[in-house]
């Protein structure tokens, strides 16, 4: 596997100061009352206006929560381009296996509980919740889980219309890079662009939000280079699966050579240690259906 790493993140003082004196007399406490009562009102919608601001953040920052596909497909896609690399032959198939990962996150998938245990990859899915995520890909994806009992990697297989039963052509899903982008781009993050490339015109998604892949960018690197506390297992899914997709070179643009090296030595260590659910992954919350999909990813060409 060494060989892979030559490919290559208010007390809004609302102490109203009522200091009632015991000096004051009757006028005086009336006065005050009353210009307390107005300044109260004054500060309780103050107070009210900023709660209503404050929800309105976590709403947008909820709504711009990304999903694990999206952070691979930001983390692949060109800047300024705004499309991925021509030679990159594993960001698709990888997309798949994150759907995957991201159902299982959700709570919507898990794996069906045998007595005799199959290698993580081979075990088969079971929908535990078909309620919508509110994602498309997500929810196609959950439907079609339901209607058919398969392994972890052969649904990754049919997802990715990697088969050649012709029965099983039904579970490939269509445009699946072109759905994230407009998904990145309805949350702000991307925008469209129509590119000439000579013989063809085709859609593209430069970065209109750059801070949004400047913490992803920060957010890896942090991870690989053993910053900070222990990843989640939704950083640790990341970053592997930017690894098997071959876009995580572009996060490590910025370090120097020794770094880099030892970013890709640690990210080649973790897929190795999560794929085989060892103690450490499985105090970091790995499942079976997480183990199974980086399993999968370890027997890709691209790491081998």
């Amino acid at each position: 596997m060494m060989s892979g790493l030559t490919q290559r993140k208010r007390n809004v003082a609302s102490d109203v100061l009522d200091e009632h004196d015991d000096n004051y007399n009757n006028n005086n406490l009336s006065s005050n009352n009353n210009g307390g009562g107005a300044g109260s009102s004054t500060a309780v919608d103050r107070d009210r206006d900023e709660k209503d601001d404050d929800g309105d953040d976590k709403q947008g920052k909820r709504a711009n929560k990304l999903t694990l596909m999206e952070e691979i497909l930001l983390m692949g896609l060109k800047d300024s381009q705004g499309h991925l690399s021509f030679w990159n032959d594993n960001i698709s198939y990888v997309l798949r296996g994150c759907i995957l990962m991201e159902l299982s996150f959700r709570k919507r998938i898990s794996t069906v509980s045998e007595v005799r245990k199959r290698p993580f990859s081979e075990r088969l899915l079971q929908v535990i919740d078909d309620r919508s995520t509110g994602e498309v890909l997500l929810d196609e994806a959950l439907r079609m889980i339901k209607t058919d009992s398969q392994s972890i990697a052969s649904w990754i297989d049919l997802m990715s219309g990697e088969t050649w039963n012709l029965m099983s052509f039904n579970y490939q899903l269509k445009q699946v890079r072109e759905r994230i982008a407009k998904g990145l781009v309805d949350k702000g993050v991307l925008r469209t662009e129509k590119r000439n490339f000579i013989l063809f015109d085709m859609a593209t998604h430069p970065v209109a939000d750059y801070s949004v892949k400047e913490q992803l960018v920060q957010k890896t690197v942090d991870c690989l280079l053993g910053r900070g506390s222990a990843p989640s297992k939704q950083l640790v899914a990341m970053c592997c699966a930017a690894y098997a997709a071959n876009v995580l070179e572009n996060a490590l643009v910025g370090l120097n050579h020794v770094q880099r090296e030892q970013a890709f030595t640690k990210v080649d260590e973790m897929l190795q240690a999560w794929a085989s659910m060892g103690e450490k992954a499985k105090a970091g919350g790995c499942d079976d259906v997480m183990a199974g999909v980086l399993s999968v990813y370890t027997k890709m060409d691209s790491l081998l």
